[in-house]
């Protein structure tokens, strides 16, 4: 039987950043992973010479662990045009943010999207999420009750520019339109967005796990390596096949919809947020910009799309053009690539007739519900039991940053068990 100190199951984001907390530690480290890759939801697939990242995601350099636990140069980001063009009945109006783009942002004053009074108020709501540190922001009374972000847009907004900006962008973060995530969430991924860039890696969102998983020891991570059961009380692991696995303590690193299963955890399943990305080939885009383009008219399957390849050239071949589209729940026709063609069609013209669909993805585990509810922006205690450890998304906040912090701080606690327990002898 193969014996380590420490077993992680899950090679995504938070198992990865788990692992290399430990090796950097000096700790013996095997990483399982069921599938053929590291990067759980975060990996990009090549089709066709195109890079598709599993469903639209982006990176936002104002997250804590991303500047503290990746190299950024590295990773040779590209970014997002700090904005949006909204869909209003026939025509685009652009929203520029107003301290990085202050030009595009007075002349959309007077566009229907919001009133002017809507327009400033949302200036001066980032000029508040953003005064002191993110320390400063979490310390601040939560609302009592607490609040969703919808409820807590319709108390600073009008109806108006809730349901043609807000509703469709956040409806995007959160993959759900009624905007039903914690109010203090809202709050805390606006200023991560106000005083960051959002950018993707120019090969791909697959090129942050990579990354990570580069740090650590040739041999550590074992892919199509698919865990069946924890056993002697989480210090021992089946394999699929009867393969079994000893260590001093195992790290549960697996998505929330694989988690209670592999713990027998009784009780209904995690819920999660799902969407649909459809990813289509053009010869061109039919605009230079790397924006997002947005629904503001509550209309269609379509929630948002963007050029990826106008965002950064590698996401398509020489000559070719990437567009990301997302559909999510509620929306007729989310799930109908008619209908979404269609939409297309009625946004960009009859040049969208001569886009190739690449590819659709149905993320069903996208988001974690719990979590959106509810975010532990410092985390959950990992701990289980003596030698077993939770990480996951799920554990703190919906997002990439969440993912990183549980996996790092999932690490810092077994090496504090490791100290107060030592072994003694061989």
């Amino acid at each position: 039987m193969e014996r380590t100190e420490v077993i992680v199951i899950g090679a995504g984001l938070a198992g990865l950043c788990c692992a290399r907390r430990l090796v950097q530690s000096g700790v013996r480290v095997a990483v399982l992973e069921a599938s053929d890759g590291v990067g759980g939801r975060v990996r990009t697939d090549v089709v066709d010479g195109f890079r598709l990242d599993r469903g639209f995601q982006v990176l936002l350099t104002s997250y804590p662990e991303v500047r503290r636990g990746l190299d950024l140069e590295t990773l040779d980001l590209k970014p997002f045009y700090p904005g949006s063009l909204v869909r209003l009945g026939h025509e685009w109006h652009r929203m520029g943010d107003p301290w990085r783009e202050p030009v595009a942002a007075l002349k959309s004053l007077r566009n229907p999207v919001g009133s002017v009074w809507d327009k400033m108020k949302a200036g001066l709501m980032s000029l508040r999420l953003n005064a002191g540190t993110e320390t400063d922001l979490l310390r601040r009374p939560a609302p009592d009750p607490p609040l969703t972000s919808e409820e807590y847009l319709r108390r600073r907004f009008s109806p108006l520019i809730v349901e043609r900006f807000f509703r469709p962008f956040f409806g995007g973060v959160f993959l759900d339109r009624q905007l039903e995530a914690d109010s203090r969430w809202l709050e805390w991924l606006h200023r991560m967005f106000a005083t960051g860039r959002t950018v993707v890696p120019a090969e791909g969102m697959g090129e942050i796990p990579l990354q990570i998983a580069e740090s650590l020891p040739r041999g550590s991570v074992r892919l199509n390596a698919r865990v069946e059961s924890l056993q002697s009380g989480g210090h021992r692991v089946r394999l699929t096949g009867g393969e079994e696995m000893e260590s001093r303590a195992v790290v549960v690193a697996v998505d929330g919809a694989s988690l209670d299963p592999l713990l027998r955890v009784q009780g209904p399943p995690m819920a999660f947020r799902e969407a649909r990305t459809w990813w289509f080939a053009a010869r061109a885009a039919p605009h230079p910009d790397p924006v997002l383009y947005l629904n503001g008219d509550s209309v269609g399957p379509v929630n948002h799309a963007v050029w990826m390849s106008n965002v950064s050239r590698d996401y398509a071949p020489p000559g070719r053009a990437l567009l990301s589209v997302t559909t999510l729940p509620g929306r007729e026709g989310w799930e109908d690539a008619a209908a979404v063609c269609g939409q297309l069609r009625d946004w960009f013209g009859p040049i969208a007739d001569d886009w190739e669909l690449l590819r659709r993805d149905h993320i069903r585990h996208a988001l974690p519900v719990p979590a959106l509810a509810h975010p532990c922006f410092e985390g959950h205690p990992p701990r289980v039991a003596l030698g077993l450890f939770i990480c996951g998304d799920h554990h703190a906040t919906p997002s990439i940053n969440g993912a990183m912090l549980s996996g790092r701080q999932a690490a810092e606690a077994v090496l504090t068990e490791f100290a107060a327990t030592p072994v003694l002898g061989d």
